[in-house]
């Protein structure tokens, strides 16, 4: 069934609708694993799409994860007003096939659902001097809470909010342009919600993720991700991710963008790197 679902969200982003927003090629950024407008794991003060002040864009994404033990899906969708509003909603799935079967729940995953909201607080992209600074919220909710909460997680719900600002430096540097993002998160999360909020170690912590990157011309970047994570379950330690991506953005209508992703130990588990695949659409 899964398959039969994504091969459907590929040929719609595929087929998408020739309709997109006017603003430059890539300021758009790509729909990150929560859903929101930013790099592979990273959320970027951006808003989804290439609507200007007086237009609405849509955006769906299909992302794609394998690090041998676990294999990531997401779906997603979401919508940016104006350049300054963002909505969103992602279906998160962690395929457990190394530890599944070691537990005794063979074909076992970890599924999770993020309602998103952003807000352009002030500055621009592209035009004024100053990044431009967003606050953004999502909601997560577990939908598979039992493994989650014997591991020892408190919650299977909770807020994720965070203050990010983003750049981008025309011809710079050396006649590219470059651009970059600090992000700042309030998180409770456990590998992302996945294995629900809070534990044993603590609950909330203030944690710090930054993109830098550059565009090689119109349609193709580079770019390194860095995402902070800590610790609640004495369980399952976390560590922090890391990624290196090249993007093609063709046109404001698509995006395929791939990565290496260094994700450390996930869920008890030492080593997790893999590829990463994420296909974008605009209308």
């Amino acid at each position: 069934m899964k398959k039969k679902i994504t091969v459907m969200v590929l040929g719609c982003l595929a087929s998408i609708a020739v309709s997109a927003g006017s603003r430059q090629l890539g300021t758009g950024a790509v729909m990150q694993i929560e859903g929101a407008s930013g790099s592979g794991i990273v959320s970027w003060a951006t808003i989804a799409g290439y609507g200007e002040n007086n237009e609405t864009d849509v955006t769906a994404a299909y992302t794609y994860l394998d690090t041998d033990d676990y294999r990531f899906d997401m779906i997603g969708a979401s919508v940016g007003w104006r350049n300054r509003i963002e909505v969103s909603f992602a279906k998160q799935e962690l395929d457990l096939v190394t530890l599944g079967p070691v537990l005794g729940l063979p074909g076992a995953s970890l599924k999770q659902d993020v309602i998103g909201a952003k807000v352009r607080l002030a500055g621009n992209l592209v035009y004024s001097k100053m990044p431009q600074i967003s606050l953004g919220v999502q909601y997560k909710e577990n939908q598979s809470f039992l493994i989650p909460s014997v591991a020892g997680a408190k919650d299977d719900s909770s807020m994720d909010y965070y203050l990010s600002a983003t750049k981008l430096f025309l011809g710079k540097p050396w006649g590219f342009n470059g651009f970059a993002t600090l992000t700042l998160r309030s998180t409770e999360a456990n590998e992302l919600g996945l294995l629900g909020f809070g534990g044993d170690l603590g609950s909330r912590h203030i944690n710090a993720e930054a993109s830098l990157g550059l565009f090689l011309n119109k349609s193709w970047a580079i770019g390194f991700d860095f995402r902070q994570k800590r610790s609640n379950l004495s369980f399952a330690g976390e560590n922090h991710w890391r990624d290196v991506f090249v993007a093609w953005v063709p046109n404001r209508h698509f995006s395929l963008v791939a990565a290496y992703a260094d994700l450390g130990t996930v869920a008890t588990l030492p080593d997790q790197t893999g590829l990463y695949l994420s296909v974008n659409g605009s209308f």
